[in-house]
């Protein structure tokens, strides 16, 4: 694609802009790793919410939406629409008691609530398993997306795009810690939103689209429907829906959607000032999350089946593009040819933002892992703050090396979504339950972690080998087997001890049945949360969300009865938000 020199005036200010966090924060962020890796526990609600919305729109994710919807249609979104339930569970449910732990990073959980030397490799391990190997996995799916887009609209090939990428984002990683991250998200998602509505606007007007009618007059209303075919598909439907909505949201973990919290979606709630920043923040980005940016991706994805039907109609448009990359996901980059002079480097700017604010967030997410729960806990404790803020700079350095090699391994979006899926499947129930069951320990961890891994990455190697099974069908027997070699595990291995367990409960006070035997021996009176009004709370926050994504796509389709009543369930719901939040927020604040 052809950039003016407007276009690239819009991109270096959009890098300049995006840089000045990074220099304003970098003594603050070397101060102390709480400081660089916490943002020293003081980040508003709203800069939370907005971060954590920023984090979770990257270059990847237009492209696995493009995918899905080529594929089997828009109904094929409740892959990740399904999570919605998950997220709403961490707002009424976990963000409160992660806010209370006080921890730094959701890794040293674990030697606050489990105890002996299974806790303190859980603690190690996973710091290595997740900051090293996991995350590069899921960084390695961004920097192919990049590679893409790079490839298609610069025409670079992998290695130049993830060469310029690496030296940007170790940069600002390293040098402006969580502060400077977050602030930074907050300009870079202004620019990506409004990129990606003038890509939905310019698709809409290209002649074989014919504006939004020409589009729902065009495209099959099978590929248009909200709700996959029930009575013509029933795989499908179980595949893309059935099993997302009854299963997967509660059983698997997968970043940004962890049951019960995790990631850094953790690190936001336990960088907020106060337990109701860390809850409001968290609503705020499953609202975006879910009901403000899934459309315009969703219109140029259908756009793009009119304009490039079929894969070759991309290679025969874009005849220097490297053909090992050419797949589905590769059509909303496709779509950016459409864009005038000025739009098209605004959308390159606001790629690159959400390029660089998901990478930076796993750098600094990754290494405060490495640092904090290994080097600092097993090999280097008791060394000055300024040691290891300098050791986390390297190690974020060496992140980004690790995750921009790993890329040259994957080919898809959606095959690299289908294998983080499957690796945390049957893993959910327990981050879930350790929160409210104290027979949890960490053996039971250390069985569902490693069992999940393993029969994951035993599909995977079987399917890419000829074996004929389904994502779906690998998922559920994962899920199952994991499930059962946990709980087995947690019943056939000793409790978390006794002291630990009351220390934990007097620090973050869990609600509900699961503790009354250590709330007894603490002598302390009831939680002081309420499972009740937390539920009300995720069934009205689940209600409000699905009613703006369901409701706005029903407008969209010209379909205004529908539309009318899913607003009708939104303003209610929302009114009954409005009346359950501030009992939630006066609890935490008594």
């Amino acid at each position: 694609m052809k950039l003016v020199a407007l276009d690239w005036i819009i991109v270096a200010l959009s890098i300049v802009i995006s840089f000045v966090p990074a220099l304003l924060f970098y003594k603050r962020a070397g101060s102390s790793t709480e400081e660089f890796f916490t943002a020293g526990r003081a980040a508003p609600w709203w800069l939370v919410g907005i971060s954590m919305v920023a984090t979770t729109f990257s270059t990847d994710t237009p492209n696995l939406v493009t995918n899905m919807v080529r594929e089997n249609g828009v109904a094929d979104n409740w892959l990740w629409w399904s999570f919605l339930l998950t997220g709403m569970l961490t707002v009424f449910f976990f963000a409160k008691l992660w806010r209370r732990s006080r921890v730094m990073t959701d890794l040293e959980f674990y030697e606050l609530r489990y105890s002996g030397k299974a806790a303190t490799f859980t603690r190690g391990f996973r710091a290595v398993y997740l900051g090293l190997f996991f995350n590069c996995s899921i960084m390695a799916t961004v920097n192919l997306a990049a590679a893409k887009i790079g490839n298609i609209v610069l025409g670079l090939e992998m290695w130049q795009t993830l060469a310029m990428a690496s030296v940007m984002t170790i940069f600002f990683a390293s040098v402006s810690g969580l502060w400077g991250v977050l602030v930074t998200d907050s300009i870079q998602f202004a620019i990506t939103m409004s990129s990606t509505f003038a890509v939905a606007y310019f698709a809409l007007q290209q002649p074989e689209v014919g504006g939004l009618a020409g589009l729902m007059a065009k495209v099959p209303a099978s590929r248009l429907n909200m709700l996959p075919d029930f009575s013509n598909n029933w795989n499908v439907a179980m595949s893309v829906m059935i099993i997302p909505i009854t299963i997967q949201w509660w059983s698997v973990w997968y970043p940004g959607a962890e049951p019960g919290g995790g990631s850094y979606i953790a690190q936001r709630m336990l960088a907020s000032k106060t337990e109701k920043d860390a809850v409001t923040g968290t609503l705020l980005f499953n609202v975006m999350h879910y009901a403000l940016r899934p459309w315009p991706w969703i219109i140029v994805a259908l756009a793009s089946t009119l304009i490039f039907p079929n894969l070759s109609d991309i290679a025969k448009a874009y005849p220097y593009v490297d053909p090992k990359l050419i797949g589905h996901d590769m059509a909303y980059p496709a779509m950016l040819k459409f864009l005038p002079a000025g739009f098209l480097g605004a959308m390159v700017a606001g790629m690159l933002a959400a390029y660089r604010s998901t990478i930076e967030t796993h750098l600094n997410w990754g290494t405060s892992y490495l640092v904090h729960d290994f080097y600092q806990r097993f090999l280097r404790p008791g060394q000055t703050q300024k040691h290891y803020v300098l050791v986390g700079r390297l190690v974020t350095a060496m992140l980004m090396v690790c995750a921009a090699s790993l890329t040259f391994v994957l080919s898809t979006a959606k095959e690299s979504f289908d294998l983080i899926l499957s690796i945390g499947a049957g893993t959910g129930l327990l981050y879930i339950l350790r929160w409210f069951w104290w027979r949890i320990n960490a053996w039971s961890e250390i069985a569902a972690m490693v069992s999940s891994f393993i029969i994951a990455v035993g599909f995977f190697v079987a399917k890419r080998n000829g074996m004929n099974i389904g994502s779906e069908q690998a998922l559920i027997i994962t899920i199952i087997s994991t499930t059962l070699i946990w709980v087995t595990v947690t019943l056939m291995t000793p409790p978390t001890d006794e002291s630990r367990l009351r220390s934990f409960y007097e620090l973050v006070r869990p609600a509900g049945p699961g503790w009354k035997k250590v709330r007894a021996a603490t002598g302390l009176g009831p939680s002081p949360d309420s499972l009740t009004q937390s539920m009300i709370g995720w069934i009205l926050g689940c209600t409000f969300v699905y009613s703006a994504l369901f409701g706005t796509g029903s407008l969209l389709y010209g379909r205004m009865n529908a539309g009318m009543l899913w607003i009708g369930a939104f303003v209610l719901s929302g009114i009954g938000l409005l009346r359950v939040m501030p009992g939630l927020w006066s609890t935490q604040e008594s």
